[in-house]
């Protein structure tokens, strides 16, 4: 049974602060490992460019894929994290090239979803 629009980002909430009290940061791609919906195998395949792209093996419908990525940018803001850029890039032999994220390479979801949302730092006074 898969799941509705609401559990999933309960799930990804859960997950988005479990990840970030570890890490003190977090990125879509660990809420989608984190909660099952994206294996480390396929991952890795991601990352040594035996995939093209990450959504094809993401265990998500588009549409509901989308919602997450969008809601996770802006439940981030809203927690006070700042906005951190990442370049993704391939692992393993032969030149480091720029991972893809979708099917489309439109940009502004390709940078949705290689951002890392991190904990301010504290100001000693």
């Amino acid at each position: 049974m898969s799941l509705n629009r609401n559990d999933l980002i309960k799930q990804m909430n859960e997950a988005s602060g479990e990840i970030l009290r570890k890490k003190g940061y977090v990125c879509f791609v660990d809420i989608l490992l984190h909660i099952g919906k994206l294996t480390t195998e396929d991952y890795e395949s991601w990352q040594s460019l035996k995939v093209p792209y990450l959504e094809r093996v993401i265990r998500v419908n588009l549409m509901k894929l989308n919602h997450m990525l969008r809601s996770f940018g802006q439940n981030s803001i809203k927690g006070g994290l700042l906005a951190s850029k990442t370049a993704y890039m391939s692992r393993g032999k032969g030149p480091r090239t720029p991972l893809r994220f979708s099917k489309s390479g439109d940009s502004n979801i390709e940078e949705a979803y290689s951002t890392h949302y991190c904990k301010p730092k504290q100001t000693s006074d």
